[in-house]
């Protein structure tokens, strides 16, 4: 190990890439080892057949943090952002409801469904906005240190508490009840639509393991309008967003990281509790100041680290995080735009197939027992409507969310149910879409095991781990270990696996950088 760097950061997803940029900027050393040929982890863009180009893990952009745009000034590097909106349509039993960033305008819309929701979702959009405006400072903090908070943390969570008592004492009350309801309750409590809860209820349970009518659901709701606290929303990027990961990887490169990739890292090397670097596949060991690693807590304290490093009670409490995926993608290339009677003929750029709260649940019910559901939802985007360079003249890419499809079956296994989910999902595309199936050129199918080959999501899990509230905030990913420091001197998270959790935010990245800058005396050391 001739050469040390000052960090190694392990995993070119976007947290690593925030995190290698910000730490290049404050002048370290900084090595980035990615092991597939490109960075970006599942914020990627890549060829599904020739000429049609497809975001094959996440789709939209809405939760990056607009600080790190601003800082390594993402716009001037390639960053595009086309705004959805309708943000999404609701399809199902021969019906439709767009749902749009402006309120009044999806409330007007709203009226031919139901007066009385109506009337209820400018209310109802003006408490989650309040609730998520409350919490929006929270995603950059570092979790307190609950054994011995500091002055500053003391104040800074008075100052939050402050903030939702100016709020009101009934929208206070509101936002203490709602994080343990079900979603079913808390919507039913607001809207009689079937459609309109079914949407809100997606937002809630994409990528988690929970159905409407389990407990702490509620509190999804509050991410999806943490974009509007920043005066956005949800968004494609041009160029697919692989284009997001190219402008990460620019600003990290501009600021003197280095970026390699196809170099796998087999395990993250230490003696006597501290970090010392990195062993590639290949054998080749890199040495480190500190390593900072973009791979979720299971990888990383299961597979990378020795685990006689780490005490066995924390091993326990790494076994025991939630992870178990559940959702698939099936993307699709076609010849020509899909018809769309739901919705006047006119595909939209982004619509569920959700039903009813109920449907979700039955869906929700298959899973529980390990088997793929035999009516999933489906949360369908179709980019080439706003950015009609992805395909060639006249031809659209779409791309499907698939929910619920565990990652563990009971019995069977993926290999075997891989094309029979392609199948149903083509089928609940065709009910909505008659023709679709005549118009698919190409088809790919990534199931819970595929995204966690392809991408390296352990479990298959689009966020590093549940987003429950158990393990969220100072409880994530592990009781005593929620502020990027780990018990390995020198090794952080700065992935998904931390606060403030999964999303396209670059959020743990952001903050772990702090962190370790913060510990760089005693590092360096």
């Amino acid at each position: 190990m001739a050469d040390t760097y000052d960090v190694i950061v392990v995993g070119g997803g976007h947290n690593g890439l925030v995190a290698a940029s910000y730490l290049a900027r404050a002048r370290r050393r900084v090595l980035l080892l990615e092991r597939r040929p490109a960075v970006g982890g599942a914020v990627a863009t890549e060829e599904l057949a020739p000429g049609f180009q497809a975001s094959t893990g996440a789709d939209v952009c809405g939760l990056l943090r607009p600080e790190i745009v601003d800082d390594l000034n993402l716009p001037d590097r390639g960053l595009r952002l086309l705004a959805l909106d309708p943000e999404v349509t609701a399809v199902g039993d021969h019906t439709s409801l767009r749902i749009w960033r402006d309120v009044w305008r999806t409330q007007a819309e709203l009226i031919t469904k139901s007066s009385r929701d109506a009337e209820a979702y400018p209310r109802f959009t003006a408490f989650l906005r309040d609730f998520a405006t409350a919490l929006d400072p929270l995603v950059t903090m570092t979790p307190p240190n609950v054994a011995a908070p500091t002055l500053g943390e003391q104040m800074g969570l008075l100052r939050r508490a402050l903030a939702v008592r100016r709020l009101g004492k009934d929208t206070m009350q509101q936002m203490l009840r709602m994080p343990p309801m079900s979603v079913r309750d808390f919507l039913n409590e607001w809207f009689e639509t079937d459609l309109l809860k079914a949407s809100f209820a997606v937002d809630a349970l994409v990528g988690t393991f929970q159905g409407p009518f389990s407990p702490g659901t509620a509190f999804g709701l509050v991410p999806h309008f943490l974009p509007a606290v920043q005066g956005g929303g949800w968004s494609f990027v041009k160029g697919g967003m692989g284009t997001l990961a190219s402008a990460l990887a620019l600003a990290a490169r501009e600021a003197g990281a280095t970026i390699r990739t196809n170099a796998d890292v087999r395990r993250i090397t230490s003696t006597d509790g501290r970090v010392t670097g990195v062993e590639l596949s290949d054998g080749e060991r890199i040495a480190g100041r500190a390593v900072a690693s973009n791979a979720d807590p299971k990888r990383t304290f299961l597979h990378l680290i020795d685990p006689e490093e780490l005490d066995p009670e924390f091993l326990v409490h790494v076994r025991n995080f939630e992870m178990n995926g559940v959702v698939a993608k099936v993307n699709f290339a076609l010849d020509r735009a899909p018809g769309f009677p739901g919705a006047s003929d006119a595909v939209p750029a982004h619509f569920r197939i959700c039903p009813s709260l109920e449907y979700l649940e039955r869906a929700y019910d298959d899973a529980k027992y390990g088997s793929v559901s035999v009516a999933p939802f489906l949360d369908v985007f179709v980019p080439t409507v706003m950015d009609p360079d992805l395909a060639p003249t006249g031809k659209h890419v779409v791309s499907t969310l698939v929910q619920y499809a565990p990652y563990d079956l009971r019995p069977g296994n993926w290999d075997a149910e891989g094309d029979r989910l392609g199948d149903k999902v083509v089928g609940l595309l065709e009910e909505q879409m008659p023709g679709f199936e005549k118009l698919v050129v190409a088809r790919q199918v990534l199931t819970p095991r595929e995204l966690e080959s392809r991408f390296g999501l352990t479990e298959g899990h689009i966020y590093h781990g549940e987003m429950t509230l158990d393990q969220s905030l100072v409880l994530r990913p592990v009781p005593g270990w929620s502020r990027y420091r780990t018990p390995v001197e020198g090794l952080y998270l700065c992935g998904s696996g931390a606060h403030p959790g999964g999303g396209v935010t670059g959020a743990p990245g952001y903050n772990a950088a702090r962190e370790i800058l913060a510990d760089w005396n005693r590092i360096s050391s």
